[in-house]
């Protein structure tokens, strides 16, 4: 982390440590991206690794769908950490090489079907609009149901703080792994 150090135990105190072993204990196994910051705020590091223990592992989406929007909104926000970590998930759940790559570039990819196709138009059109057009919306109802929508929704709200999270305290890639985006301003 460029901008926080990481918290040994010794310096954690009692409620950030609970919280630390909750989340290694957990399915994340570790304090990667943005729980090291959180961590800082132990209440807010609890509440939100349980929203995103929802929103990462337990959502009506199937895994390909979910790391479609996670994907989305780290392109959005341009949050390296974020692209980069869920990249490769987004390729274990059996999203193509080409989809993840044009969601990198800007581009619209080539979806595979009208679950992908709801997820995109959904996520997509609520980021660039800040809204969702009637038809969009019954599009998604229609593929996803009223709760597969209202997850979605939740993955790009977790995943927006996340992505803020990690770029606001320069969260950096592994040593030697190439950003996915290029480097902005400063």
């Amino acid at each position: 982390m460029a901008r926080l150090t990481p918290l040994t135990t010794d310096q954690m105190t009692d409620e950030q440590r609970q919280v630390a072993e909750a989340i290694i204990g957990g399915p994340r196994g570790g304090l990667r991206g943005p729980f090291e910051a959180w961590l800082r705020s132990p209440v807010l590091a609890d509440r939100a690794q349980r929203l995103g223990e929802y929103c990462r592992y337990n959502t009506s989406l199937a895994p390909h769908l979910s790391e479609l929007a996670i994907l989305l909104t780290g392109k959005h926000w341009s949050s390296q950490y974020e692209f980069f970590a869920h990249a490769r998930l987004a390729r274990q759940a059996g999203l193509p090489d080409d989809t993840i790559e044009a969601i990198r570039t800007g581009q619209r990819p080539a979806l595979r079907d009208a679950q992908e196709e709801a997820v995109y138009d959904l996520v997509t059109e609520y980021l660039a609009r800040h809204r969702v057009g009637d038809e969009t919306y019954r599009q998604a109802v229609d593929v996803l149901g009223e709760g597969g929508v209202v997850d979605v929704v939740g993955i790009v709200g977790y995943y927006t703080l996340v992505s803020m999270t990690l770029n606001v305290f320069e969260v950096g890639l592994p040593e030697g792994e190439p950003l996915p985006f290029p480097e902005p301003p400063k």
